[in-house]
């Protein structure tokens, strides 16, 4: 009796089939979906990384007999943080890759506890969960929507995606600054193009519809859409151009013709440092006539009831007070619907400037970013008069950090960085941070918090 119960709870509690789908994985790994990459040979450490999370598998088989699902799901993510010594032996690179076919396969937990509600709010007329996403760059090929939004994000972004598949620059162009809590990387937009992108967001986006179809649970007769489209989630597709392309303009265009569909929302990037002539994009006059022209690309195609997604604009941190009001300008004069600030810098700002490996060309993630990046969200708060809803990202580790940016002005947060270095346990931590920070200084809502510095 008591088998048949561990196994109906590993089968049916929060990770909703990752224990059974990793052992299939195991066995039939020939089987896998030829979209998804094969994980990168690693040896000694690979084999490791292997046991170790068998290890936490089994222990979780025995547990979930005496647990329930809510108790189950936190021990799941809670023991997460027993493999990250593994990922950290490995190249970071390599890490990375192994990180995402994880997510792809179903080998994460899968959050099933609800959020406080605290933390839900509604932008663009859709309703997030939570207000705590992931940045584009860690998924960049769509590889793992389901098991990344699965993770319990409120939103999530892949990309960048470039029309025409391109590696990026040579390897080794990933960092680690560990001590720092900071990476340096030069990825350079490798991408495996908008054609393979758009497959994988479409098998997505049928699911979810089939899932919709299929469902006994009656439609919400809210005017607000729940979830986005590919899942309970919002899904963000990040654009970019082609290193060699001469048509910035028109990389984005086919971006947009191609993926925007699928997407809850947009993001043209023109500020990652790694791609040569791109942050000059920022400027006023060549940001206003790339946005016109994506604008009227997007607004030329047939949509439903619920419009097309929403345009936002990616910047950088580097930028000038000019630099900030020309940006602001275009933003409102267009009326731009986002702005996430920011991306990587190409400063070394304390203490990454005494490393070792503050000479390698890149851009900086992580903690040291953090004062920066909030800066220019404050400031571009104040240029935009809190009119268009911005995304705070970077440096972001905690919820007391999450809760610093929005009271900054940002309406929504991205991780990356520490998500790379956390794993999947700091997801809901920062979650609860949020929502006591929330509750300790009075607000009801996450909504009542943005901008609260300049009121």
């Amino acid at each position: 009796m008591a088998a048949t119960l561990s196994r109906k709870l590993v089968r049916d509690a929060c990770c909703k089939g990752a224990i059974s789908r990793f052992f299939q994985g195991v066995r039939h790994c020939s089987s896998a979906p030829e979209t998804i990459r094969k994980i990168p040979h690693t040896s000694k450490k690979g084999r490791l990384l292997t046991g170790a999370t068998i290890g936490l598998v089994i222990a979780g088989g025995a547990y979930v007999s005496t647990a329930d699902e809510a108790t189950f799901c936190g021990w799941l993510f809670s023991a997460t943080k027993l493999v990250n010594p593994f990922f950290a032996l490995l190249d970071p690179e390599v890490a990375h890759r192994l990180g995402v076919s994880a997510a792809a396969r179903g080998w994460v937990p899968r959050e099933k506890r609800p959020d406080p509600p605290i933390l839900g709010l509604e932008v663009w007329g859709r309703k997030f969960s939570n207000p705590v996403g992931l940045a584009a760059g860690f998924d960049k090929h769509a590889e793992a929507v389901d098991g990344l939004l699965g993770l319990g994000f409120g939103f999530m972004e892949v990309g960048s995606v470039t029309p025409v598949p391109q590696d990026g620059n040579p390897k080794p162009r990933v960092f680690r600054l560990r001590g720092e809590g900071a990476i340096i990387n030069r990825y350079g937009f490798n991408s495996e193009g908008i054609v393979v992108v758009a497959k994988r967001l479409g098998a997505q986006h049928g699911k979810r519809k089939l899932d919709e179809t299929s469902s006994t649970t009656p439609s919400s007769s809210d005017d607000v859409k729940q979830g986005g489209k590919a899942g309970p989630g919002i899904l963000g597709v990040n654009l970019g151009k082609n290193k060699n392309s001469e048509d910035a303009a028109a990389d984005y265009v086919q971006g947009v013709h191609t993926l925007s569909q699928y997407a809850d929302y947009l993001v043209i990037n023109v500020s990652s440092p790694n791609t040569p002539g791109l942050r000059a994009l920022q400027g006023r006059k060549q940001l206003k006539d790339l946005v016109r022209k994506v604008q009227e690309a997007r607004n030329e195609m047939q949509w439903g009831e619920e419009g097309p997604p929403p345009l936002l604009v990616k910047i950088a941190p580097d930028l000038s007070k000019e630099d900030l009001e020309d940006i602001a300008a275009v933003a409102l004069a267009l009326r731009l619907d986002g702005l996430i600030i920011s991306n990587t810098t190409v400063s070394r700002p304390e203490p990454v400037d005494k490393s070792p490996l503050a000479a390698e060309a890149g851009g900086l993630s992580g903690k040291p970013l953090f004062n920066l990046s909030t800066d220019v969200l404050k400031e571009m708060y104040i240029l935009t008069r809190g009119k268009i809803p911005l995304i705070g990202c970077g440096g972001i580790s905690s919820g007391e950090d999450a809760y610093k940016k929005i009271r900054a002005g940002a309406t929504l947060v991205q991780l990356y960085t520490a998500f790379a270095y956390g794993g999947p346990a700091l997801i809901p931590q920062i979650k609860r941070e949020l929502a006591e920070c929330l509750e300790r200084d009075g607000f009801k809502s996450v909504q009542e918090a943005v901008g609260a510095d300049f009121r």
